[in-house]
């Protein structure tokens, strides 16, 4: 594996090695002296899939406190705009997102610490997204940022059709009112 950007301090974007013939293909999608050679060292406790088509937005979630989260993140099938919202309020990079499409041709995958909100947009149907977390989820700590929020400045990719949201996720306050609630992480 290496790392192909590090955009936001923390914030790893890894690219797999892959090997492939005309079988098909082998890829390690994680190894933990891997991850300890780049500088993770979290337990992961947790794996989640998700399958969703064209156009569902999920985010921007995070858990706080005790409960916060790290992931490692990847597409299985399909593809998605994926954005990570630096949330730690003593960082430099406070208030910043970076986004990239990770899908099952590119077969990058992310790192995402704790300290930030995270959501990403389907650009294919279906799609099937899977990440670890080195906590388990916990529906008290649960917490979002609005996925529209324009202080963000996220430019989400226009799919020429509505997106689909939840209403919790249509919902979420914006980072301002999330800082000032200190929903946010010091």
């Amino acid at each position: 594996m290496e790392i192909v950007k590090e955009p936001i301090p923390g914030l790893l974007v890894i690219k797999p090695q892959v090997h492939g013939d005309e079988r098909g293909y082998f890829m390690e999608s994680y190894q933990k002296r891997i991850a300890d050679n780049l500088g993770i060292h979290d337990n992961f406790v947790q794996d989640n899939e998700s399958m969703s088509d064209r156009g569902v937005l999920r985010g921007l979630h995070y858990q706080v406190g005790a409960h916060a989260q790290s992931k490692w993140i990847r597409v299985v099938r399909g593809s998605v705009w994926d954005v990570a919202v630096d949330l730690r309020i003593h960082s430099p990079t406070f208030g910043q997102h970076f986004g990239l499409t990770l899908s099952e041709e590119n077969k990058l995958q992310m790192y995402i610490p704790r300290g930030f909100a995270h959501g990403f947009l389907v650009l294919t149907s279906p799609t099937i997204f899977c990440y670890k977390c080195d906590n388990y989820y916990n529906r008290e700590a649960e917490a979002g940022i609005s996925y529209d929020d324009p202080s963000l400045g996220i430019s989400w990719p226009d799919l020429a059709q509505s997106y689909m949201i939840s209403e919790k996720d249509k919902n979420w306050p914006s980072l301002e009112q999330s800082r000032r609630s200190k929903i946010t992480y010091e």
